[in-house]
């Protein structure tokens, strides 16, 4: 189990350095538009970031499938998995809304400021700060 535990926590971590680093880009490429500069290649590197953290968000979902099967038995009093249940899935929601943006990149535009990018760069922190109060303090 704990094999298991440590890389799902390795392919956790990859994935949410992808998805802390993919709307930075995303700032870049509106910004730099803006300033007239050429941004294919910021255009390239988010839609092979995205390619990288969607294999991470793959596996960190099979590896956490599998540890909450593996604890199922022992679901009561286990509050906490249930809500960092809906967090990982809020997660989810976001890591297609970063496809919505990288699909938009490879046609050219983004449609928000950079400082609407910078914003949107905070809903993983905060998301990942509740999984991780929830998995290493279980409140309830």
């Amino acid at each position: 189990m704990l094999w298991l535990k440590t890389f799902h926590i390795l392919f956790m971590m990859s994935w949410m350095a992808g998805i802390f680093y993919l709307p930075r880009i995303f700032v870049h490429f509106v910004e730099g538009k803006e300033a007239g500069q050429d941004v294919a290649r910021l255009a390239i590197m988010a839609k092979k970031l995205y390619g990288f953290m969607t294999i991470m968000m793959m596996l960190a979902v099979g590896t956490g499938i599998w540890l909450w099967l593996a604890y199922f038995p022992l679901a009561e009093g286990m509050g906490w998995l249930h809500a960092k249940i809906v967090f990982v899935i809020l997660m989810l929601a976001y890591h297609m809304w970063t496809k919505k943006r990288m699909q938009e990149m490879q046609q050219g535009h983004l449609d928000h400021s950079g400082v609407y990018y910078r914003w949107a760069n905070e809903i993983p922190l905060l998301l990942v700060t509740v999984i991780l109060i929830l998995v290493v303090v279980k409140p309830f």
